[in-house]
Order: C-alpha cells, then sequence, then structure tokens
C-alpha cells in the first residue's frame, strides 16, 4: 500500500513540499513542491490544511502521578519538599487498576499532542504492582503507539541515608531479576520496534552504587539503554558531596554510566568541565522545561550541552510536576525558557523541534525515527492552523510554537492512523476521564 500525503500547507523537511510517500509503514519518498510521487500510489490523503512533523517523541515522564496533579500537599514547593509530601500517598495508594488509567491517560494525552514514541521512567513499585511494566506494555500496544518501557527502580528508604519511602522499595536482587525478565519479554532491537527496555534506578539519592553498578552491568549485556535523574536541583549536588565526596557527574562515572547508551533526565547544575565530559562521552540529556518551571530546578544547558556532543531530548516529565502530558506544549516552553538564557536569536523554533523529534529519538538510540527521510518509519504528526490562536500566523512552522499549539488533528505511527479528526482510535475519551478522575479522587480522599 503506497499512500501519498499531498501537498502539506508546511512540512518539517526538505525537498518535500509536495508531500511524503508512506509505503509498508516507511517513509518511501518525499516529493518535492509541484511534483507528483515518482511511482503510481494506492491512495491519497489531502494534507493541504495540515502542518507536518515528525512524531514527538517523549524522552521522560512519570505516567503515574497523573493521579495526584496539583495536589494540595505538593503544590508551591520545590523538588525535595515535593517528594516528601507525595512519595507516601503514591507507595500507599498505587495499585494495578489505577497505574493502568494512569498510564492509559497518560498515553492518550502524549498521542493527542503529536507523541508517537514515549519514555517512562516507572520507578515505584508498591506491593501488588510487579506488573507494571506489562501494564504499560498492552495500553500502549492498544493506542498503537512506541514505547521505550523503562524500569525504574528505589531501594533506599530514609532510614537507609535515602529518601523513598519504605512501602515502595524493593530489593536489589528482585529489582535485577524483573529487569532481566521485562528484558527478556519486551526488548526488541530491531527497525521500527514498538517496545524497547531501558533500566533506569530513579536517583543517586533513593539506589544504591551497587544498584547503579549491577544495571549496569545487565544492560550491557543485553544491549539496552540506561536512564536515571542527575543534576536536577542544587540539593542533589550537595546529596552528592555528602554522601559521596564527589559531584553527580563524578558519581555517574564512578558506577560506570558515563556512555553513549545513557540518557539523563534534567541535567540541570553541570560545570563546564562537566558539560564537556558528557559531551565526549555521547551522554544524552533529557530538558524538561516545564517541570523545571514548576519546581523551579534551573535550567538545563541545552546549547552547551549539544555543541560538546551530547544528544538533548525533550520531555514531559511527571504529570505532578508538570501538570499535564502535552508535548507539544513542552516544545513551545523549551523555546520560551532557553531563550531567557541564551537570547531570542540564539534558540529558534526549530531547534525546540529538533529537541523534541531527532534529539529524543538519539536519547532513546533509535535511528529510525525523528525526522521525516526516505527509510524512517512513517511516525508523522499533522496540526491544522484553524483555531483562533493562529489567525493571522505568517510562518506555519514557527506558528506551531509561537501560537501554542497543543493537540494533532491526526496522528499517524508506521503508517497507520491513530489520531482522526483531533480523537484517539478507538479511545472513548469521555468514559478515560470519567474512571481516571474517579480514581484520582480516591488518592485526594486518603490526603
Amino acid at each position: 500500500m503506497r499512500t501519498w500525503i499531498k501537498n502539506p500547507l508546511a512540512v518539517l523537511a526538505e525537498n518535500a513540499g509536495g508531500g511524503l510517500v508512506v509505503e509498508n509503514g516507511v517513509i518511501a519518498e518525499r516529493v518535492p513542491s509541484g511534483k507528483a510521487p515518482a511511482s503510481p500510489v494506492d491512495a491519497t490523503f489531502d494534507a493541504s490544511a495540515h502542518v507536518a512533523i515528525p512524531g514527538l517523541v517523549n524522552t521522560h515522564h512519570h505516567m503515574f502521578q497523573t493521579l495526584t496533579r496539583a495536589h494540595p500537599a505538593a503544590i508551591n514547593k520545590e523538588l525535595f519538599p515535593w517528594l516528601q509530601a507525595l512519595f507516601p500517598i503514591w507507595s500507599r495508594n498505587l495499585k494495578p487498576e489505577g497505574f493502568r488509567l494512569a498510564s492509559r491517560l497518560a498515553l492518550t494525552e502524549l498521542l493527542m499532542s503529536g507523541c508517537t514514541t514515549v519514555s517512562d521512567h516507572q520507578y515505584l513499585y508498591p506491593p501488588g504492582l510487579d506488573a507494571a511494566m506489562d501494564i504499560q506494555a498492552e495500553e500502549a500496544a492498544a493506542l498503537g503507539v512506541r514505547m521505550t518501557l523503562t524500569r525504574g527502580s528505589l531501594n533506599l528508604t530514609a532510614e537507609e541515608g535515602g529518601n523513598a519511602p519504605e512501602g515502595g522499595v524493593q530489593g536489589v536482587d528482585e529489582i535485577l531479576a524483573d529487569c532481566e525478565r521485562v528484558i527478556g519479554r519486551y526488548h526488541d532491537t530491531k527497525p521500527g520496534a514498538m517496545t524497547r527496555v531501558a533500566l533506569a534506578p530513579c536517583a543517586p539519592f533513593n539506589v544504591s552504587k551497587r544498584l547503579m553498578i549491577e544495571s549496569a552491568a545487565l544492560a550491557a549485556r543485553h544491549d539496552c539503554r540506561m536512564h536515571t535523574h542527575l543534576a536536577e536541583t542544587r540539593d542533589e549536588v550537595d546529596y552528592c558531596s555528602e554522601k559521596f565526596a564527589c559531584r553527580p557527574v563524578d558519581y555517574l562515572e564512578e558506577v560506570g554510566w558515563m556512555n553513549d547508551k545513557v540518557w539523563l533526565a534534567h541535567g540541570i547544575h553541570f560545570n563546564d568541565d562537566e558539560v564537556a565530559r558528557l559531551g565526549r562521552a555521547r551522554v544524552g540529556v533529557c530538558h524538561c522545561p516545564t517541570s523545571n518551571m514548576v519546581l523551579a530546578s534551573g535550567q538545563c544547558r541545552t546549547k552547551e550541552l549539544e555543541a560538546a556532543g551530547s544528544p538533548v531530548g525533550l520531555g514531559v516529565d511527571g504529570s505532578a510536576s508538570n501538570d499535564n502530558s502535552n508535548l507539544m506544549e513542552g516544545v513551545r516552553h523549551a523555546l520560551m525558557s532557553n531563550r531567557l538564557l541564551y537570547g531570542a536569536s540564539a534558540v529558534t523554533h526549530f531547534d525546540a523541534l529538533r529537541w523534541a523529534t531527532e534529539g529524543s529519538a538519539r536519547c532513546l538510540g533509535r535511528d529510525d525515527i525523528g525526522a521525516l527521510a526516505v527509510g524512517k518509519q512513517a511516525d508523522i504528526a499533522f496540526y491544522k492552523l484553524d483555531e483562533l490562536r493562529f489567525s493571522g500566523a505568517g510562518d506555519p512552522l514557527a506558528a506551531l510554537v509561537l501560537c501554542g499549539a497543543h493537540s494533532a488533528d491526526r496522528v499517524m505511527v508506521g503508517g497507520e492512523w491513530r489520531v482522526i479528526d483531533a480523537l484517539p482510535v478507538g479511545v472513548d475519551v469521555a468514559r478515560l476521564r470519567r474512571e481516571h478522575g474517579a480514581a484520582a479522587r480516591a488518592f485526594l480522599e486518603n490526603y
């Protein structure tokens, strides 16, 4: 089946003004303006009202947190007090049914914003939630989105020098055994894979050194990527100095994580030497602008990291620190927050879109997505400019970011339509809102 996506209003690809040809789930041809495909097509989609960009790639999230958005115990706090308020609630109340609804809602939100590949840093495993990765794999498959199942972990409680609640931690051997199980079941390294697996101890302040080292060894054996929070706040830098007698990047190197299989969440408080070292090692960094602003954590040094050689991606971060799962909104926030740091002419809408597509794909170790190029997977987000916010916009691609697009009209994953007329295919959005709202109210009742 060859489908011509014909004459888009604008497209984020060179020599594709006439559109794209999709065949067997892959981009087979870029059609120049005024031209027709080189070979006959079986179907045509008129894209003249749409701006087409690569499907967005989310590289950091905590989907269970959709159940505690704007929670009264946590608003108007920085990271550590925020965690202290919410950790006990999460570890006490998170059950499989609520976790499934939280994941379903977050995945649906991401998809509706134009996201085609997702990663969720699921580190919380209270008793009864052993099948968290299986639940997320099922929910992603039902929606038709690609997912890196990021098997996170916690193993240090406050009594042991960390900050995790006792009800949310697991032993190292238990964690590693389940990591191996998840890898065996879901890790697919082939091009076009719908699921891959990454190993993700939560952060230096709530996992042990042994867990970091053994996770790295396990990931190396199975060709998996690794993910963790690093240098999100000054408090974390102080913690590493006190507990490990070194800074976070030094600790990363000490536990064997300084390599191109790693991507970090936030990566805010790096000095010049650390930026250079991370770049030489090709360690990726996921920029989380919305969360960084909500928690007042600071600003990721995106431009310096990219210049040094680190892939820079984009993530929405947890829905209790964002407080939503809209990556297109995150693109706009990335542009605005980085202009405050670097200046209006130094950061463009192309930079922000690149972080959310090509940069994020590199963080996840995927060279088959992230761009509208021949041979890449046909993961495409389409936006209309018919809302009042876009009236008068002169540059369609810039308008997506500057005017604040937040909802895709159509989304294609692997050549299949997953969003049509701004609604996810096969999802009863009203029912999902009711069911998820009821689960979230149960959390509030225990506050």
